[in-house]
């Protein structure tokens, strides 16, 4: 048994050392391959759906830079003081969903009852897309799956009790081109694909 672990150190140990690693610096990043399935797709998808999606609003000001106008963006809009566009979001938030209304009350409205995943995946396929790409997760931590980290404040606890992205995934997959799903970070973000 001790044989077996030691050689299946070993081997990782290995596959670590050969991978390729990048510095913090742009350069470097710039450095890595471009995967040549995205070189030769031209044209893909991506999608931004979320909790977020409920109020499906933003400001038409650009007060605070490039996307201030972006909805995904509300749930940090509505508690960042110190934006330019905060006052908006509250404002807009307060007319329409009360003071007492929670980002997190949203959850029950967002339940996805039109969601076809098949008649989405065939409408990308035939407006010629070869990859989408799903935000499973944004800022504000509300995943599109079943997830333990994220206990009661995913799709599949909460909302529409669906994994979304599992469900999306497998029409996808079953189109024959290529999925991939992100799930953004505070500095930056982490894309999973099934094709590298």
């Amino acid at each position: 048994m001790r044989k077996i672990i030691t050689l299946l150190a070993l081997a990782f140990s290995c596959q670590c050392m050969m991978a390729q690693s990048y510095q913090p610096n742009w350069s470097s990043l710039e450095s890595r391959p471009i995967p040549q399935w995205f070189t030769d797709a031209k044209f893909g998808i991506f999608i931004h759906w979320g909790l977020y999606s409920v109020p499906a609003w933003a400001t038409n000001s650009n007060a605070d830079g490039f996307g201030s106008n972006y909805a995904e963006w509300y749930w940090e809009r509505l508690n960042n003081t110190k934006l330019k566009i905060h006052k908006e979001f509250v404002d807009f938030h307060n007319k329409n969903y009360g003071p007492n209304f929670k980002y997190q009350d949203f959850v029950t409205q967002f339940k996805a009852e039109l969601f076809e995943p098949t008649q989405w995946a065939q409408l990308f396929k035939d407006a010629g897309a070869k990859y989408v790409v799903l935000t499973s997760k944004h800022h504000e931590g509300f995943a599109l799956w079943p997830s333990r980290e994220s206990w009661n404040w995913n799709a599949y606890d909460a909302g529409p009790h669906r994994d979304l992205a599992g469900d999306l995934s497998e029409a996808v997959k079953k189109q024959v081109y290529t999925w991939a799903f992100t799930i953004p970070y505070t500095n930056g973000i982490t894309l999973y694909t099934n094709r590298m």
